[in-house]
């Protein structure tokens, strides 16, 4: 493999495409080695297959707001890889969506579904369509647009949707609803769905959970326990609240929550009706967590912040990509951190990482860390197709099971001569050679 080439070609194809390109070149320097061992993948041309999706859609949307207004948005859907399953992959509606953002979650979910161990392939999709702000009937009014033109191109055997940043429950129904209408089914297509009408239990939660899951995982090579550790946690969207309620339950400390202004540092612990508050804050469309400082005394509001530079034993950053640099790992490593879980898509900056494995911290990226939240998706697909609804444990111990069988095949790949785990490695590597032994199996498609 000649990654300087491949990369360089793949700039010329994608200018300006900072996370995908970031993205792939992560990957690629990962299962080099492997890449380079295994020559019919070179022969199949397996790597510039594999970079470039299979399909982009491109479409607008075009709605009325409550006030008359045509309103005019951009939307995308990426359909990656199928070699193992159907598409799979999360709906984004936020003004940061463009190409390179979904490119690049849509690459990484290639990996992450691979290392589920479900026949699952790798998609995205999103607008730039803003929730915030908007009324129940304008969101509706462009989820029902935004499907009219998704429809065409999804299916429960052939690209199944879910949630995002900005789709959460009521934009999954809102979705649902337009296909059902347009298909004249009820079916699995999309997941995330009200536990009324086909939903899996723990679905919101199960990214934060598998988060946690993962991070004990993590633990237990050193001979430690999540039990009595200080955790930080950037954001509070559904990966925070899921990884926050499953690290108190394992008996750890939240002390830190945040958003896009800033961070709340809580030095008794964010736990029960504090996470309910944060849950109230969220509903009420507010961008802010500063009221959380007012609520509960004791607490510090941290203006225009991130809260790496708090004293914790675990990290887990789960608000959005890029979002931990340099300097935070240089103070999260100068305050002890022994274990950095990455919630949130390729949330560490290269550098980041870069620090974390030079100094040996337990380091695992997204596509490992985060693959709860899909996994149980994958279960929410079963369980449509069988008719039937698993009870809470049942969901929750198959989603335990899965974090501990990524974490086994990371460990597989990634574990040095010096004993040393580098889940960066572990995962690409595994999620790669799942995804190309299937490409050749398949034939040149």
């Amino acid at each position: 493999m000649n990654l300087e080439k491949i990369m360089n070609d793949l700039e010329k194809k994608n200018p300006g495409q900072v996370e995908y390109l970031q993205a792939v070149r992560e990957v690629l320097e990962s299962i080099e080695e492997v890449y380079n061992e295994n020559p019919q993948f070179e022969s199949a041309n397996i790597i510039e297959r594999l970079i470039e999706p299979d399909r982009i859609y491109t479409f607008k949307i075009c709605w009325v707001d409550d006030s008359g207004k045509v309103r005019v948005n951009r939307a995308y859907r990426i359909q990656f890889n199928n070699a193992i399953g159907p598409y799979k992959g999360g709906l984004r509606f936020h003004p940061s969506v463009n190409l390179s953002i979904l490119k690049f979650l849509g690459f990484e979910q290639i990996f992450k579904n691979s290392l589920t161990t479900l026949p699952m392939g790798g998609a995205k999709g999103g607008s730039d369509f803003d929730p915030k702000g908007k009324s129940n009937a304008e969101i509706m009014r462009f989820c029902q647009a935004f499907m009219l033109e998704l429809w065409k191109v999804i299916g429960p055997e052939t690209d199944v949707p879910a949630g995002d940043i900005g789709v959460g429950g009521r934009e999954i129904g809102y979705l649902y609803g337009m296909y059902k209408k347009l298909a004249g089914e009820n079916s699995g297509v999309l997941t995330g769905k009200g536990l009324n009408w086909g939903g899996s239990l723990i679905r919101p939660e199960a990214t934060g959970f598998g988060a946690v899951y993962f991070a004990k995982e993590m633990l237990k090579t050193k001979g430690e326990t999540v039990e009595g550790k200080t955790v930080a946690i950037s954001g509070f969207g559904n990966v925070a609240w899921g990884a926050a309620i499953k690290a108190t339950e394992l008996g750890a400390k939240v002390v830190t929550i945040s958003g896009p202004d800033g961070y709340i540092y809580d030095p008794a612990g964010i736990s029960g009706d504090k996470i309910e508050y944060m849950l109230e804050l969220r509903a009420s469309n507010q961008d802010i967590v500063k009221p959380y400082s007012y609520e509960f005394p004791g607490t510090n509001f941290h203006q225009g912040k991130h809260p790496w530079e708090v004293k914790c034993d675990i990290a887990l950053p789960c608000a959005t990509q890029n979002e931990l640099v340099k300097a935070d790992a240089q103070n999260l490593i100068k305050n002890g951190v022994i274990c950095v879980a990455e919630g949130a898509n390729m949330p560490c900056t290269p550098e980041a990482v870069e620090l974390f494995l030079e100094g040996k911290i337990l380091f695992a990226p997204g596509k490992a860390v985060n693959a709860g939240g899909v996994a149980t998706s994958g279960l929410e697909m079963s369980q449509n197709a069988m008719k039937l609804t698993w009870p809470i444990k049942e969901v929750d111990d198959r989603l335990h099971q899965i974090m501990q069988s990524i974490h086994q095949s990371c460990v597989k790949y990634g574990k040095g001569k010096d004993g040393y785990v580098n889940y960066v490695k572990g995962a690409n590597v595994a999620g790669f050679l799942k995804v190309a032994n299937s490409m050749l199996d398949q034939g040149v498609i």
